[in-house]
């Protein structure tokens, strides 16, 4: 079965600048799309959606576009998630400098690091990720599970764009706790402009001694809020190589859903995605 991974990053630190990368130790080096295509040999992996990997601001267009050549190549990626100021004042005149593309399908602004869990839900952030609507652009929901509160707010307020959820909300799975987010993941999952990616949830377990059967009570609910129309498969590689390998998450996802019909199998793997970031 051919699979499209909907989120993995790139990063070259010889031509942008990533503070973050200098409290990873294990992630500080360049991660370029040869590497990527090396990893996905033989996974069955024929397309992908490549999501910023967090450059300074100042950069963002310039990523932005190094990725979309790429995009435009022959290769794997298929579809450009950028970065934008959503909350900011700059916002029009940030994306009528990103321009109109092809492969550009969405954009994230990262949420997870906001020290208010309510930041998403301010009126600025709302207003903004609304002017993506007549662009045609979806956006990234990237938080930690405190935060799903306020992004079931955003994704009530602005009906007329379509959200995914990366890394399904990024639950404390290393603590085994469920709730409050099994209750307010199936809230989310509520409002029909959402999706799911079943992504990143190695790295909310502990890296060195995760066993499928940890995570499967999360996989187990996402499935059952979302259904496997409104899910898709991400690796969130290099990310992911912090607590496993990209065939070692490959693996553990499709033997969690072996006993899904085919049909269903695909939606995860291909069918959602490929509509969803109209591919």
């Amino acid at each position: 079965m051919e699979i499209i991974d909907t989120h993995h990053h790139l990063w070259d630190r010889g031509r942008f600048n990533y503070k973050w990368l200098k409290q990873m130790p294990a992630l500080d080096r360049d991660f370029i799309l040869r590497d990527y295509e090396e990893v996905i040999k033989g996974t069955g992996v024929t397309q992908s959606v490549h999501v910023q990997a967090e450059v300074e601001p100042v950069f963002g267009i310039q990523e932005t576009r190094w990725i979309l050549s790429m995009a435009d190549a022959e290769g794997p990626v298929a579809g450009v998630v950028a970065w934008a100021p959503v909350e900011e004042a700059g916002l029009d005149e940030f994306l009528e400098k990103l321009g109109k593309h092809p492969k550009l399908k969405g954009i994230r602004r990262l949420i997870q690091s906001e020290a208010d869990v309510r930041f998403c839900a301010r009126p600025e952030f709302v207003a903004g990720v609304r002017k993506l609507a007549p662009l045609g652009l979806s956006f990234d929901i990237c938080i930690y599970h405190p935060q799903l509160g306020a992004a079931i707010e955003l994704v009530r307020q602005v009906p007329e764009v379509n959200f995914v959820l990366d890394h399904i909300g990024k639950p404390a799975i290393k603590d085994r706790i469920m709730d409050p987010w099994k209750a307010q993941l199936r809230e989310l999952a509520a409002l029909p402009n959402v999706w799911c990616k079943v992504s990143g949830m190695v790295t909310e377990a502990d890296w060195t001694s995760w066993k499928a059967e940890d995570l499967r009570p999360y996989l187990d609910q996402v499935i059952d809020c979302f259904g496997f129309g409104r899910l898709m498969f991400g690796s969130d590689w290099p990310v992911i190589t912090l607590a496993a390998s990209y065939q070692r998450w490959l693996e553990v996802v499709q033997e969690a859903v072996k006993g899904a019909s085919t049909a269903e199998q695909r939606q995860l793997f291909w069918d959602t995605a490929n509509a969803f970031y109209r591919l």
